[in-house]
């Protein structure tokens, strides 16, 4: 076992590697940021490297194929902070779900990895801290050499993967403070949906939701709810609120997650919460896992829903902007839930108002999520469930929750089109 300074480590496990090598990188709140600046500092340490990761839009802002002219990612987002090397062609998509991740994970080529732990405890184990999502995935793969990343301002949660120090051929140290994610201002029409979605969650129910501002405002409105229970990918700052407003259920695992996405009071609060369990995303986004939850309501977010029911979660005008990630897990994890429900909410209106994000008909390259997979749909206007109805109650039920001033536009469009079907 070798202790060395990062830049010294990183030096050491870049020799061990092959000439072109493929080395995953924790992302979420996992991401080790040291490591990415010590990368900078020397470049060459990048050359000829593939960089695989899970590297959330908004969250993980590294361009991991821009840190040397040869070096090339793989990765199953497209983010805004990916765009310069995907247009350069070095920065490779994976259209992929979280569930379809996790078999590419462990079964890709690697040749090492980069994982950020907590320090080791009195029995020599470290943590994964608030990013248990995928990292247990490469850790399990006992071949591929790791080079572990203690960082102290990573503390290990009451409950959560835990692995012996000596899984780490070489192991480094830093005190870099977590990824600081913070809490937006959000809309007047975000407060409603909220409060729409709130009105479809009753006492006991099992939550999930996506990264964003509708977690956001979903939280923030289930405060005066009781003995609720979360099962998510990633919870995010307002869970700080609800864990004080007595609304979460007051027994271990009443909060299952793979990360915690947020600020250092979020990162403080859910290590010490026994009632709080971090898992991976082989456990998390389950279908078997989900479909053995009751009452499980999948809350998530999108970017247009068509009149057919069809959601786009990725391409704005055609380009790329994200991918599918959990969604289509949650959803068909909630279907198969007794008595669950997938959410799917969105303002009506973009761009200042001037466009509806209901629309009549999607591209054909712009569908992430079919309509047999959409049950229920949110807006500030109101809720349209789909679930079990014909063409024409699904395509009335969402004309009614589009902002008022497209709702002829959009009620011709449908007529026009029915003709064809």
């Amino acid at each position: 076992m070798t202790l060395a300074p990062l830049s010294k480590a990183l030096a050491e496990f870049h020799q061990t590697l092959p000439t072109e090598a493929r080395l995953y990188v924790a992302g979420c709140s996992g991401e080790p940021l040291a490591v990415v600046e010590a990368f900078e500092q020397v470049q060459e340490l990048a050359a000829g490297l593939t960089f695989l990761g899970i590297w959330i839009p908004g969250v993980n802002k590294t361009d991991w194929a821009s840190l040397h002219p040869t070096a090339n990612a793989e990765s199953i987002f497209v983010s805004s902070a990916l765009r310069p090397s995907f247009d350069a062609g070095r920065t490779h998509f994976r259209p992929l779900s979280y569930t379809q991740s996790t078999s590419w994970l462990l079964s890709t080529p690697l040749d090492g990895g980069i994982v950020m732990v907590s320090p080791p405890d009195e029995n020599g184990l470290v943590s994964l801290g608030v990013s248990a999502d995928f990292s247990t995935l490469i850790l399990e793969r006992g071949s591929v050499p790791v080079l572990g990343v203690i960082n102290h301002a990573m503390a290990a949660p009451v409950h959560g993967p835990k692995v012996p120090l000596e899984r780490f051929g070489l192991v480094t140290e830093t005190d870099t403070p977590l990824i600081q994610v913070e809490e937006t201002s959000l809309p007047e029409s975000f407060g409603q949906i909220g409060q729409h979605i709130a009105g479809l969650c009753d006492t006991g129910d099992a939550l999930q939701f996506g990264l964003g501002n509708v977690q956001q405002a979903v939280l923030k409105a289930l405060q005066g709810h009781r003995q609720l229970r979360i099962h998510a990918g990633m919870v995010s700052n307002p869970l700080v609120q609800l864990l004080e407003s007595e609304a979460i259920a007051d027994d271990y695992g009443a909060i299952t997650t793979g990360v915690a996405i947020g600020n250092s009071d979020l990162y403080d609060r859910v290590v010490q919460d026994d009632r709080i369990l971090f898992a991976p995303v082989t456990y998390t986004h389950a279908i078997s896992t989900l479909a053995a939850i009751p009452r499980f309501k999948a809350i998530n977010s999108c970017i247009e829903v068509d009149l057919f029911g069809q959601a786009n979660a990725e391409f704005i005008n055609g380009r790329q902007v994200s991918g599918t990630g959990g969604l289509v897990d949650f959803l068909r994890g909630a279907a198969a839930s007794k008595s669950g429900r997938g959410i799917l909410a969105l303002t009506s209106t973009a761009r200042k108002g001037t466009i509806s994000r209901i629309v009549p008909r999607l591209p054909q390259d712009a569908t992430s999520i079919s309509r047999a997979d959409v049950d229920t749909v949110v807006t500030e206007h109101g809720i349209a469930e789909l679930k079990h109805k014909t063409i024409e109650q699904r395509a009335q039920a969402l004309i009614s929750i589009a902002d008022p001033q497209f709702r002829e536009s959009l009620a011709a469009a449908w007529h026009a089109m029915r003709k064809d079907l």
